[in-house]
């Protein structure tokens, strides 16, 4: 069967959830947003390239970082309205300069840092 990024289910703006993990690791690095474009764009680049909600433009994942996601796999989940991108990462994957977005846990109530910046503040 083949592949048609136009049969999955986007949500009222054009958009679909793709979640970005560490095809290596397992570990979870980013969610961000695509469209029927940046799916198909990653597909025949191999370059994960998002959908800028507040740019309102392509985002290709590294172009002004230099942090890179190249695509392993993609996964389309069983109800077709979110993706998950199996990646190798190139340096942190968070604007914030960390490896993951997902760097605060809650527990017991409180937030709690639990990654520090790879090379120290913001890009």
């Amino acid at each position: 069967m083949t592949f048609d990024p136009a049969l999955l289910k986007y949500d009222g703006q054009g958009l679909i959830p793709c979640v970005a993990q560490d095809q290596a690791s397992g570990e979870v690095l980013m969610v961000a947003w695509m469209n029927e474009g940046a799916v198909q764009r990653t597909l025949e680049t191999g370059r994960v390239t998002y959908w800028s909600r507040s740019r309102g433009e392509f985002w290709v994942k590294g172009e002004s970082s230099g942090h890179h996601q190249r695509l392993v796999e993609l996964r389309v989940d069983c109800d077709r309205d979110c993706l998950l991108a199996l990646v190798e990462q190139e340096g942190p994957a968070c604007h914030t300069n960390r490896r993951s977005c997902f760097y605060t846990a809650v527990r017991g109530g409180e937030e709690v840092e639990i990654m520090e910046p790879v090379h120290g503040g913001h890009f």
